[in-house]
Formats: C-alpha cells, sequence, structure tokens
C-alpha cells in the first residue's frame, strides 16, 4: 500500500477498492491509484492529513460522487427526471415540459 500512516480499516478499504476496479477490467496501475485517491480524500475529508486540497475537503464524496456521475444508473426510485426528460426529449414526447417525473415515465413506457 503506498502510503505508511494508512489505519488497518484504510489499508482494508485500499485493497477491497483496488480488486474491484481490477474486476471490472481496470488495469492494475489505474485500480491502484483509484483507490488511494478514494482513501486519501477520505482521509482528507475527516481532517487526517497535514494538508488538503479544497477540492478534497469541500467537494461531495467519492462513494456518492460515483453514484451521481453513473447516466443509467438505477437508484431506489428510479432514474432522475432529467434523465427522463432527455429520453423523452430524444423520442419527441410532445408535453414534456410540463409534465411530472411519474407522467414522463407513463409517457415513455407508451413510446
Amino acid at each position: 500500500m503506498p502510503q505508511q500512516h494508512w489505519t488497518d480499516k484504510e489499508e482494508r478499504q485500499y485493497e477491497h477498492i483496488e480488486k474491484g476496479a481490477e474486476q471490472r477490467g481496470t488495469s492494475r496501475d489505474r485500480a491502484q491509484e483509484i483507490a488511494a485517491r478514494t482513501v486519501n480524500k477520505q482521509r482528507a475529508q475527516a481532517g487526517e492529513t497535514k494538508t488538503a486540497s479544497r477540492t478534497s475537503t469541500e467537494d461531495t464524496s467519492a462513494y456518492r460522487r460515483g453514484g451521481k456521475r453513473s447516466g443509467k444508473r438505477v437508484g431506489p426510485q428510479g432514474r432522475t427526471k432529467a434523465q427522463l426528460y432527455e429520453d423523452a426529449r430524444r423520442e419527441n414526447v410532445e408535453g414534456r415540459s410540463k409534465m411530472t417525473k411519474a407522467e414522463l415515465q407513463k409517457a415513455l413506457k407508451r413510446h
């Protein structure tokens, strides 16, 4: 592991993130980089580092951001209204700008 000052828990998190990235087809070097950046960002947000960039401390956590960036991932309540609206726009659904999320879902099922 790259850092000497990581706790046992942080070491386990690093290994878990690295292994997951490799299983998804990421190269070993890139997987190590992703894991190290994730653990280091968490440490910075927790105030455990001597120095930290503003984006590390003020930005959303790596875990939360990962879910937000995936465009087609379905969360607990399905796709977002913005995602549904974009689909409706591509399908040329009439009246889409005034529709609620539920109405967009229903209209897209009909198309």
